[in-house]
């Protein structure tokens, strides 16, 4: 198989298991269950920076300044210009994500 091949085959396969794991996970009711996943999948300094990710989303919708974020969670500024501009999009997962999330705590 030539090279470009090979590697538009991979791709295929890596977008195939992260579709799979997102339905799995979208089926899943026992956040325990998906906390004890995550920990097996993911190393914990994998979790800390995926905790801060979300940290930074949760202070862009409060309208926190990105040197504040970077500040309080010692996260680069590409990365919260990246979350920033995600955030702004016109059809935000971001959004969709806090939304889902508010929801669940109430």
């Amino acid at each position: 198989m030539p090279e470009t091949e090979k590697e538009n085959q991979e791709v295929l396969d890596l977008e195939s298991a992260l579709k799979e794991l997102y339905v799995a996970l979208s089926k899943e009711t026992d956040d325990k269950f998906i906390g004890d996943f995550f920990e097996c999948l993911f190393t914990k300094a994998e979790l800390n920076d995926f905790a801060k990710r979300w940290l930074l989303v949760k202070e862009i919708s409060k309208g926190t300044t990105q040197r504040e974020i970077a500040r309080k969670f010692h996260i680069s500024l590409c990365k919260i210009t990246r979350g920033s501009k995600e955030f702004k999009k016109e059809d935000s997962a971001f959004k969709k994500m806090l939304g889902l999330a508010q929801n669940s705590v109430e």
